[in-house]
């Protein structure tokens, strides 16, 4: 098998183009995320912490020298970590609302349907009642 055809034959393959899909849905929710924490959910806790604007928050180490053009602020920017956080959380718990809800979906589906012993079980029982009897 060739090359070009053997990649083709993977490329093909429903978990590869699956895995796409999935891949470029996580970082268009990863924009939508970063959007609802830096606009929607961080400005409230920083007026409840005193107009703080968390995505400013750092530590200067080494502070800019006007005198020269280079900007050379050294800074831990502990206030974008925060932001990272509460990207993390959210996602995460948005990961898991699906999680759950996934698996109680195949915990109904799955009382719903018998399992192979189970239906073939039934149909021994449903023989054994047509049988007539002696």
């Amino acid at each position: 098998m060739g090359l070009f055809s053997e990649f083709k034959e993977f490329i093909a393959k429903g978990n590869v183009i699956d895995l796409a899909v999935g891949v470029i849905i996580g970082a268009s929710f990863g924009r939508i995320v970063t959007s609802l924490v830096d606009q929607v959910v961080m400005p409230p806790i920083g007026l409840l912490l005193g107009s703080v604007d968390f995505s400013n928050l750092k530590w200067v180490l080494k502070p800019d020298d006007p005198a020269t053009p280079v900007v050379e602020t050294v800074a831990i920017q502990y206030g974008a970590f925060i932001n990272t956080i509460i990207q993390f959380l959210i996602v995460a718990f948005v990961v898991f609302l699906l999680v759950k809800a996934v698996n109680r979906m195949r915990r109904e589906q799955a009382a719903a349907e018998p399992t192979a012993t189970e239906a073939l079980l039934a149909e021994i029982r449903d023989e054994l009642k047509a049988r007539p009897k002696v």
